[in-house]
């Protein structure tokens, strides 16, 4: 099955956009035509943004108006989150225990940890395969995090689970369970932990995973839930309460200033380096 990962987040300080998905034709490259996004502020400042807009040039919500499924070659396709930059589709209820991990959710869409060569940029939308996915603790919370392969990645066709990751990229899995474990101790944090001994696991617990934070995200749209701050505004989902106008969006839009900040300075870059 396929899935779309996103990689950004519309409103964030930084945002990006992808597609997961298994067929690496022409039906993919042609759905990454389909966005486009439009940058508001002054990169690397809190003021910046990254506004996503369709193919008619519309303006629309990554999290909520980017299809779930869509027509590929071989397969449908689901929309999803790369790690902290991507939110779509999917969403990890806060007042809602997750079966598996016995934790609630983190109040975020699902992540995604995309191992293909290429760099993205921010607010591509590409296709990628499934593959597995980890459990991971954070702070008592679960944040699940899938892990899958650009489908145009020019290794992709080698990969269909996860054992395959430790097939074709060993060390890959260790170090991605690594980082996530440690990647909060330098702001003062403890380790984080994991369900299941932080094993990985496979590409069908992958898909029921995001079948079950699919529908806690379809109550969220159609205020079934509390979302709390979440903004579920969106101009596509015809039944959502939420849904606005494509004047309201462009309005909401041009109210951010689209000039860079000249007293904004570029975020200081500090690097930490953990040891073993």
């Amino acid at each position: 099955m396929s899935a779309l990962l996103r990689l950004l987040r519309t409103g964030a300080p930084a945002a990006a956009c992808l597609r997961l998905g298994t067929s690496a034709g022409t039906g993919s490259r042609r759905a990454m035509a389909l966005y486009h996004t439009e940058e508001r502020g002054q990169p690397c400042s809190q003021n910046y943004r990254l506004f996503f807009k369709n193919v008619t040039g519309h303006y629309i919500s990554p999290f909520h108006d980017i299809p779930l499924k869509v027509n590929s070659k071989e397969e449908n396709g689901i929309p999803m989150k790369k790690a902290r930059n991507d939110e779509y589709e999917t969403w990890e209820d806060p007042h809602e225990k997750d079966k598996s991990t016995n934790c609630f959710g983190d109040n975020d869409p699902i992540d995604v940890c995309e191992i293909g060569s290429k760099i993205l940029s921010c607010g591509e939308v590409i296709h990628v395969k499934i593959l597995g996915i980890l459990a991971l603790i954070d702070e008592g919370e679960t944040d699940w995090k899938l892990i899958a392969i650009n489908a145009n990645d020019p290794e992709a066709s080698k990969f269909h689970d996860i054992d395959d990751v430790k097939k074709f990229k060993p060390g890959y899995l260790e170090a991605t369970l690594n980082w996530f474990r440690l990647y909060k101790v330098p702001d003062g944090k403890p380790e984080n932990q994991f369900a299941f001994n932080g094993e990985f696991k496979n590409k069908a617990f992958a898909l029921e995973v995001i079948k079950s934070t699919h529908q806690c995200w379809k109550a969220l749209l159609m205020k079934k839930c509390n979302g709390g701050a979440i903004n579920c505004t969106n101009v596509q989902i015809s039944d959502s309460p939420f849904r606005c106008t494509q004047e309201e969006a462009r309005s909401l839009v041009e109210s951010v200033s689209s000039s860079p900040n000249k007293e904004s300075n570029e975020e200081e870059q500090v690097w930490h380096f953990l040891g073993k």
